[in-house]
């Protein structure tokens, strides 16, 4: 799909492990790749500069500063208020989602964002929700995650009829923890968006093989888990490949919420940043977030209480 257009991340330089240096690095990488690409530099001046002095002249007027210590709060703001299209941040994710909770609103229904993460699989690709933000879910918080997932997987990788399925221990009826019994009928019942249906429990190998599943929900600990022992399996064991199934390394979108934000690793190399803000031009560009929002609310929504 053509995605033409401008597009403008606000980035945090102040988030990560090692930022503010990996950060610039992947800014600067992802702005010399796409002459599209609008960035708003959210952090100290002088790694800001860093990113500018590097650039070409022509691309310097591409490139925005904005002096702030508070990180992933002023850039979220920034998207807020118009002055970008989209927001990126290695920082900690419980700051990231209360700032975007706080400043762009969630979703009807949407109590708890979650990170939503596609990884490679032999099938293609698959969507793994939460794998961060939300530990300790009730029923109802996995269902709507369902159907977010659902969304996701329609609306950004034009799955149709996407296959739902609950991570767990086993496949046989009652495996789990009192949580995982409890929402399988919840899940069998549910109105899922674009023509998605729950296809039942689901384990670890069937992330990997993705023949069973195009979304797989989980509770933010576990997909967590999952996420970085897969993430350092494929480094040191190779993996499917990246190249043809778009899958971006360690960047997440927080769905759920009124505007696009991706949330990188805290560990993200400066190819990972860049990848993160390809990530969210590219949502951006396609107007993912408002068609996701669009197809989540046109059905039944749980009153997360």
């Amino acid at each position: 799909m053509r995605e033409p257009g401008t597009a403008r991340i606000a980035v945090d330089l102040l988030g990560g492990d090692h930022a503010p240096a990996v950060v610039v690095d992947g800014a600067l990488r992802a702005c010399q790749a796409d002459p599209a690409l609008h960035l708003l530099l959210v952090g100290p001046a002088e790694a800001a500069d860093a990113v500018v002095a590097a650039l070409d002249p022509d691309q310097r007027a591409r490139v925005v500063t904005l002096g702030s210590d508070e990180g992933v709060r002023a850039a979220v703001r920034a998207v807020a208020e118009g002055r970008a299209d989209a927001a990126l941040s290695a920082g900690n994710t419980a700051d990231t989602v209360t700032s975007a909770a706080l400043h762009l609103g969630r979703w009807p229904g949407v109590r708890r964002p979650p990170l939503t993460a596609v990884l490679p699989s032999a099938a293609g690709r698959l969507v793994l929700l939460d794998v961060g933000s939300s530990v300790d879910p009730d029923k109802q918080t996995l269902a709507v995650h369902a159907r977010l997932g659902a969304a996701y997987a329609a609306v950004v990788h034009e799955v149709p009829a996407p296959r739902v399925g609950l991570l767990t221990i086993g496949t046989e009826s009652g495996k789990g923890d009192r949580l995982r019994r409890a929402v399988p009928p919840l899940l069998a019942g549910l109105d899922l968006p674009a023509g998605a249906s729950y296809v039942g429990l689901v384990e670890g190998h069937d992330v990997v093989t993705g023949a069973v599943a195009d979304v797989v929900v989980t509770d933010g600990f576990t997909g967590n888990v999952l996420l970085k022992g897969l993430e350092t399996a494929y480094a040191a064991l190779g993996s499917p490949d990246r190249t043809s199934t778009g899958v971006p390394p360690r960047a997440a979108l927080l769905l759920g919420v009124a505007g696009t934000v991706v949330v990188c690793h805290g560990a993200a190399s400066g190819p990972d940043v860049a990848a993160g803000i390809d990530l969210a031009a590219r949502l951006h560009r396609r107007a993912a977030v408002p068609a996701m929002a669009a197809l989540t609310t046109a059905n039944e929504v749980f009153d997360e209480r």
